[in-house]
Formats: structure tokens, sequence, C-alpha cells
């Protein structure tokens, strides 16, 4: 269903008028830290930012190198496709990980400095993106890269994501892709509730639903009794009247 879904948004971002992306990471996290990435981008970014030794003339090559390092990487590889933009190769990787905060530093993610730890009763995103490097023989470096995170919870805060708290609890961050190639950082970050906003509204629907029942079953039992009542009485009145006739 996410891959649907990933493919979708994909397809949505490629509509005349929306906003495009060169070199993509979004980022579906849950509360414990584990998780799914989609990296998308034109095989030279992936060897600019990761190192990768594939060409956009050899589809299946770039495939296997980018499966390789993100298996590496710790990381449960999904889907590994090449797509076509505009005439141009893109390269896109689904894959899950265990804990994101491991992600730093590996293969996969070379540039990435980034953790998700528990900050009191709240959960707090930081991380940067830099480029260590300026590549040889860059290409033609204009559009934008972005790092998108769909956080499994409430936001309270937000470090500068580029259009704020998107529907709820979506941020993202983006950065001219000639200032990332030059090393420029991307500083990201954000503060958010432990608590699953999926197990936060079977919380709350649960809580309803037992208030329900509850209500429901006060009113039942109130009247049961009233109407285990009403025959007692009419028997006892009656009794007097049974005897005097007799």
């Amino acid at each position: 269903m996410r891959l649907v879904l990933a493919g979708l948004i994909v397809a949505a971002l490629s509509v005349p008028g929306c906003v495009t992306y060169e070199y993509e990471h979004e980022f579906w996290l849950k509360v414990d830290g584990s998780g799914r990435v989609f990296v998308t981008g034109q095989p030279w970014l992936w060897n600019a930012f990761k190192d990768l030794p594939a060409t956009a003339s050899d589809d299946s090559a770039a495939r296997a190198a980018a499966q390789g390092v993100f298996e590496r990487s710790g990381l449960r590889v999904r889907r590994v496709t090449m797509t076509r933009r505009q005439g141009r190769p893109y390269l896109f990787v689904a894959a899950d990980f265990d804990d994101f905060s491991r992600l730093s530093g590996t293969p996969a993610f070379p540039d990435l400095d980034a953790r998700l730890v528990r900050d009191g009763e709240r959960l707090r995103l930081e991380g940067t993106w830099r480029h260590a490097r300026i590549p040889s023989g860059v290409q033609d470096a204009s559009g934008l890269m972005a790092v998108r995170f769909h956080l499994p919870s409430k936001v309270y805060e937000h470090k500068n994501a580029a259009n704020g708290v998107e529907r709820g609890n979506i941020v993202a961050w983006r950065q001219d892709l000639s200032d990332a190639l030059k090393g420029q950082p991307l500083v990201f970050g954000a503060l958010m509730d432990q608590r699953s906003i999926l197990w936060s509204t079977v919380g709350l629907f649960a809580t309803a639903i037992l208030l329900a029942l509850a209500t429901l079953g006060t009113g039942l039992f109130f009247a049961f009794r009233r109407g285990r009542g009403a025959p007692v009485a009419a028997t006892s009145s009656a009794s007097p009247e049974s005897r005097n006739r007799t």
C-alpha cells in the first residue's frame, strides 16, 4: 500500500505546477525509530552523494549497485526501479530500516548525521545533510533536493521546514542542488509526541466506545430493575382485595 502511495506521490510531483526534486529522501517514521525510506534521484546524483558506481546508460547496473549499497547498510530493500521524467532517468529505491538513528554514516547514507531521541515526554528528530566533497564532472546542477519526513505523531515544533507542518504530521526541507554539491549543510529537526497518532486515535475510539457501552449498560440496568419492580407492586396491592372477597 505504501509503495502504491509513493508511486502516486511521484506521479503527482511530475504534474506541471508542482514542486519537483532532482534528488529526494522521503522517510516514514514510527515512534520506535523503525520505518521505511524512499530515495529518488538521477543516477549521477546517486554517484555524487552516495558514491554509487553506476551510470544512466546502464539501468541494470545502477539498480544492482543501489540495492547492494542499501543491503550492506542493514536495510531491507523492497523495490528498485528506474523511471523516466522528461527523458531523464531517475533511480528509485524503497527500503525498510529498524533504527533511524543508526543510518548515519552507512554506505547508503554517508552524508547523513541524524538521530531520533527521547526528550522528556516527547521525541526529538534532529540532523544534518552535508555533502563532504565536490564531485568531479558535475552535470547540470540546477534544481532542488529535498528531505521529507512523515512523522508518526503530533508535531509540536520544527526547525525551519520549507512549508511548516503539512497535513498534520509531514515536514520537509529543501535546498538548491548547487548549494548541496558545494557542501552547504541542510539542517532539519522537529519535536513530536511519543505516542503514535494511530494508537492515540484508536485509544480515543476505544474510550468513546467504552463510555457508550457503559451508558447503555447503566440504562438497561435501571430499566430492568424498574421492570422487575412493577409486577411485584401490582401483586402486593392485589392481595388484600383477594383476601377480602374470600
